[in-house]
């Protein structure tokens, strides 16, 4: 308070407690600094953009960082920010916030940035519209997230895919090169029989009182074993096709008699007789036909094999049943050597081989194709001789429609 000359008479002190606020301060920043902090672990940024304009109001410190703009130069503008974008993905980036903004939608995409040291990295973006009490658009607010490690993990596991569907491929035609001289047998059988069945046709038909019956029974008996063999050299060449795995609705007991028939031959040529003991009415599957025919393929010889030189009844036994309701079981059984106790864990091991001249990665890959079909693949002792391998598919209720 001041006199009449100006001069200072007393003071006046007003004091304000703010412990509230500066505890209120206290608390954002720390809140900020936690989402910060969450942003920068996950890799995630947070916008706010006012599509009229095509202002940046916001712009948190992890979009700087994701998007490769300094920070104390402020949010770019829209402009600057479609220059670093991807000259293949700006197009669509266009399209999509042009379409969000005029149907006032929410939206998301997935782009590349390209950062001033060239380094190119995939962002996701998802916006969201807000609106005014009257219904007008007023900006977007979003996130953008950086997922460059997750698509290089995708393309690693594609990339694995592929390698692992070429392994399992080679497998096949090393196996089907082993079996090349049975197979040849098997074809040449049903060739064999037509050549037979046509002489004897044209013997009933060129005599003098031709006997139309027996060459029209000759005739039909050629056309049985003509479609045997084209039968066969079908499977053949299935097992040596190159592809994507094809996922459909699979009839497991239709695989166990393919399998049976292909290698009919080689379990002969061994005096091994081969029995199938299926459940009628078994659901199907949901798989890769050729790649379950390739499991099979693999027990039975692997089966085989282990009874080649046993002084004894040998038979190999294919059984198909359901266990409970949601799955199917499919198990080979033989009356050969058998599996030392301390073995049988180790025989799905990639090059772990209990035969001379094995590659010790049939029973690995086949393991790899039951799982990657979510079923189990395992060995057990089967009594009194031999060893059974049993592997397990779940059904589904597409697969039982």
């Amino acid at each position: 308070m001041r006199d009449a000359q100006g001069k200072i008479q007393r003071w006046y002190v007003a004091a304000t407690n703010i412990d509230d606020l500066k505890q209120i301060e206290q608390r954002l920043r720390q809140s900020e600094a936690y989402l910060a902090e969450a942003q920068r672990l996950s890799h995630t940024g947070s916008w706010a953009w006012i599509p009229s304009t095509g202002e940046i109001r916001y712009w948190s410190e992890e979009c700087f960082r994701l998007l490769g703009f300094d920070p104390h130069a402020g949010p770019p503008r829209i402009e600057v920010l479609y220059e670093r974008i991807h000259p293949e993905d700006l197009p669509l980036i266009r399209e999509t916030l042009e379409r969000g903004t005029r149907e006032k939608a929410m939206y998301e995409y997935e782009y590349r940035i390209i950062h001033p040291n060239g380094a190119i990295r995939n962002i996701h973006l998802v916006g969201h519209p807000v609106f005014s009490p009257t219904g007008e658009l007023i900006e977007s607010v979003g996130t953008v997230v950086d997922i460059t490690e997750r698509k290089r993990a995708e393309e690693e596991r594609e990339r694995l895919r592929r390698a692992q569907d070429d392994l399992a491929r080679v497998s096949r035609m090393t196996t089907m090169g082993e079996l090349t001289a049975s197979l040849a047998h098997e074809v040449n059988q049903p060739i064999a029989a037509a050549v037979t069945d046509a002489s004897t046709c044209l013997r009933w038909l060129t005599r003098d009182s031709p006997d139309l019956e027996e060459a029209r029974a000759a005739a039909s008996r050629m056309l049985e074993d003509g479609k045997r063999a084209t039968e066969i050299i079908k499977r053949i060449r299935l097992l040596f096709e190159k592809g994507l795995p094809v996922r459909e609705l699979v009839d497991l007991n239709e695989v166990v008699r393919e399998m049976i028939t292909l290698l009919y031959g080689e379990a002969k040529q061994h005096s091994i007789a081969i029995r199938a003991v299926v459940e009628e009415d078994l659901p199907r599957v949901i798989g890769d036909h050729l790649q379950l025919q390739q499991v099979l393929m693999n027990l039975m010889l692997n089966g085989m094999d282990a009874m080649k030189g046993v002084e004894r009844t040998c038979e190999l036994v294919i059984r198909t049943q359901r266990e409970g309701q949601d799955q199917v079981t499919v198990s080979v059984s033989d009356t050969g050597v058998g599996l030392p106790p301390d073995e049988t864990a180790q025989i799905f091991e990639p090059f772990f081989t209990t035969k001379v001249h094995g590659t010790g990665m049939g029973l690995s890959i086949s393991r790899s194709i039951v799982e990657s079909h979510g079923g189990r693949l395992y060995a057990a002792a089967n009594f009194p001789f031999g060893t059974s391998f049993c592997l397990t598919l779940p059904v589904t209720v597409q697969a039982e429609k």
